[in-house]
């Protein structure tokens, strides 16, 4: 008599199966579902920001652990740290000079430790550093991001520097995964630490992305209103939607893996 399939193993063949545009259609039927369910039991949706900057420096520290335990910073992008702590850096100088709160401290933290990271693979674990597969040139990030901030920013009453730099961390936060992601792309193989570390992104970004989504929704559309006119307020809202999806597709390959017992993530061609 044939066994029957696990549920979970069956659903997994299943979704393979079906065709890219069946893939986004689920893709995006999933998040307006985890969105419902968000606004149903989180009440206040500004919690959600603060997990998710929560959850991305969870993933520093997992990155923290596999640089001082395995001694080694194979399949991290360097550039990926540096642009995490450039959008950092200038998000940290716009809170103080706008408004200081606890995203403020949580951002701070999360600095502190990414250029921890960053001291680490340049000097300490210089030879074990895949500088062959980062090869994605910073100034294909940092250029567009900064030529968009000059274009479309903040409408406020703030300085033009500072509404320019608000502007330019916002974009620049969306995209700085790029880099490692390319790594990931050129190596195919993913190990577990760096695995975690990517998918604790992909978690923070989709927080980050339905506090916005629902804080909309909650306002009735006001919230746009106080973000300014014009084409700013779309734009921060689709910085936030690009970050998720950016990851999307590399979480769901970690849930099938960590499902199927996998230490070692394969990646399909085309996914990152």
């Amino acid at each position: 008599m044939k066994p029957t399939r696990r549920p979970l193993k069956a659903v997994s063949s299943w979704l393979r199966r079906q065709p890219p545009k069946v893939k986004a259609f689920l893709a995006v039927v999933s998040g307006m579902v985890a969105l419902v369910l968000l606004r149903a039991i989180v009440h206040d949706h500004d919690n959600l920001f603060v997990a998710a900057e929560a959850v991305h420096s969870i993933g520093i520290l997992v990155l923290i652990y596999k640089l001082t335990k395995e001694k080694t910073c194979a399949g991290i992008s360097l550039k990926s740290q540096e642009l995490t702590a450039i959008f950092l850096a200038v998000r940290l100088y716009c809170s103080f000079v706008m408004e200081y709160d606890i995203h403020t401290v949580l951002d701070l933290a999360t600095l502190a430790t990414t250029l921890w990271v960053i001291y680490m693979i340049r000097f300490k674990l210089r030879s074990s550093y895949m500088e062959e597969k980062d090869d994605l040139a910073l100034y294909y990030v940092l250029l567009p991001c900064a030529v968009l901030a000059l274009v479309v920013h903040p409408s406020t009453s703030h300085l033009f520097a500072n509404r320019i730099a608000w502007a330019f961390c916002v974009y620049l936060e969306a995209v700085s995964v790029l880099p490692q992601l390319r790594v990931m792309q050129n190596t195919k193989i993913v190990e577990p630490f760096t695995a975690h570390y990517v998918f604790a992104l992909g978690v923070a970004r989709f927080l980050s992305c339905a506090h916005w989504v629902l804080q909309v929704l909650d306002s009735r559309g006001h919230l746009l209103v106080a973000l300014g006119y014009g084409l700013w307020p779309p734009m921060v809202l689709i910085s936030e939607i690009v970050q998720t999806f950016i990851l999307a597709d590399f979480c769901y390959y970690y849930v099938k893996s960590s499902l199927g017992g996998q230490l070692l993530m394969h990646l399909p061609s085309g996914v990152v």
